[in-house]
């Protein structure tokens, strides 16, 4: 009996290994000891208070830094980004965000699914549609009004004018903006701006100078705000915009002013262009896959293959998911063969654009023997802007297209207005029709499964 106990013993050991001991260590004394042990200086925008990381030694290579990074963080849903030499950061992982190693490997599987024009096409109709549908942008479309826009009186500066504009889109919920104009006759090109992620929104100064200029040069610019920003605030709060439904929001309001203002008889449909900057440029991008009416589109620091923009008005609703996957250079490249410049600098995610995306772009293009009609102006000693010299390569791109007057080009003629002077419905909103949606929940009964914003 004694034997046959021993025997059974040793099988069910074997069978079912179990550990007496997990060797637990707190993860922030592990992510010191990493530290110390490579020499480098770890910088963290997590809370590792109370974290306990099982079998914690076992889990770090002493050959590697990064994969004993790698082994650790794992566990908790964390990832390391490389920051300088000798240099990480501990964040939470993002599904939006990665490294350009990955961008790269990202680029070159793509471009091995269509070796010639005929694959990429099929792959691009694809797109189209997948994107359309992981967006939910077309139920959304059908449930718009239709309403006239309410307008403000004109005003006159030096060679251009501007409107506020409101329209509505679904019942009781408004888009907001600004109309920029020519103040000669005749028909001119449109240029649509939709607002980024920068301080004061589109009341900020770098904007007014942008839509002012283009204005005095001869196209019809129109800025407007983000959900959940400037005027749009005042009917749904803040944190809407930080919500899933910002990203279709967003969409179906580009796609609607495009609507009203080629009704417009002072209009050229031939030439029709998009700019905006960071989360402008994110919208920018994704009109340019809904919208066959535009002509060219200059996205402002924001293409990159590695990252899909980091709020959920860019990434909320998985349109990056499309046809097995996708990110926003091939989805900007959908745009070819019409005239694209893509502005890049040193200091963003956009720091890779001449190296990487920019020669993936370049050989989609070529597909239609039309290299030369995607550039890139990349600033490699400034940061995440829209700043004067990304503005003089929008101002020359668009210019040179559209035949826009380069002599009108001065900045110190453009009038910097007030925010209260940009708004159309109030500087509180006092003014805003009685219909009107005044909260965020309200919003759920135009989607399905409700809208939740993140906390």
């Amino acid at each position: 009996m004694g034997l046959l106990l021993l025997i059974a013993t040793i099988t069910i050991c074997h069978a079912q290994p179990a550990y007496v001991n997990s060797f637990e260590r707190p993860l922030s004394d592990v992510l010191k000891d990493i530290s110390v042990r490579f020499d480098v200086k770890l910088s963290y925008e997590i809370d590792t208070t109370g974290l306990v990381l099982p079998y914690a030694d076992f889990r770090i290579r002493p050959y590697s830094v990064e994969e004993s990074l790698t082994n650790v963080l794992v566990p908790f849903d964390f990832k390391f980004v490389k920051s300088g030499e000798g240099r990480y950061k501990i964040r939470r992982y993002e599904y939006t965000r990665k490294i350009p190693e990955d961008g790269e490997k990202m680029l070159s599987y793509l471009l091995s699914l269509y070796p010639d024009k005929e694959s990429w096409e099929q792959r691009k109709e694809c797109l189209q549609r997948e994107v359309r549908e992981n967006l939910g942008i077309d139920p959304l479309l059908a449930k718009r009004v239709h309403s006239e826009p309410v307008l403000s009186k004109i005003r006159k500066f030096e060679g251009y004018s501007i409107q506020n504009f409101a329209i509505e889109t679904l019942p009781g919920l408004f888009v907001a903006g600004s109309i920029y104009a020519p103040l000669s006759k005749g028909k001119h090109a449109v240029i649509i701006s939709p607002n980024g992620h920068f301080a004061d929104g589109r009341y900020r100064e770098d904007q007014q100078l942008r839509m002012g200029t283009f204005a005095r040069m001869g196209a019809i610019t129109v800025s407007y705000d983000l959900f959940g920003w400037g005027e749009s605030a005042l009917q749904v709060g803040n944190a809407a915009h930080r919500s899933s439904a910002a990203h279709m929001i967003q969409a179906m309001n580009g796609i609607t002013i495009l609507d009203y203002i080629l009704t417009r008889n002072d209009v050229d449909k031939e030439r029709v262009g998009a700019t905006g900057g960071s989360g402008g440029g994110s919208q920018t991008i994704l009109l340019s896959v809904l919208d066959n009416r535009y002509k060219a589109v200059a996205p402002v620091v924001m293409v990159a293959s590695h990252f899909d923009g980091g709020c959920p008005c860019e990434s909320g609703m998985p349109v990056t998911l499309s046809c097995g996957g996708t990110n926003n250079a091939e989805l900007i490249a959908m745009f070819a063969p019409r005239p694209l410049l893509v502005v890049s600098d040193g200091k963003d995610w956009t720091a890779s654009v001449p190296t990487l995306e920019y020669p993936y772009l370049q050989k989609v293009y070529g597909m239609y023997d039309a290299r030369e009609k995607v550039q890139n102006v990349h600033l490699p000693e400034e940061g995440h802007d829209y700043g004067i010299n990304k503005r003089k390569a929008v101002y020359d791109f668009f210019g040179n297209l559209f035949s826009l007057d380069f002599q009108k080009i001065d900045e110190d003629k453009i009038t910097i207005e007030t925010e209260a002077d940009l708004k159309i419905f109030g500087k509180n909103g006092e003014l805003y029709p009685q219909h009107a949606i005044r909260s965020f929940e309200e919003l759920g009964r135009y989607f399905s499964n409700g809208v939740n914003a993140e906390k």
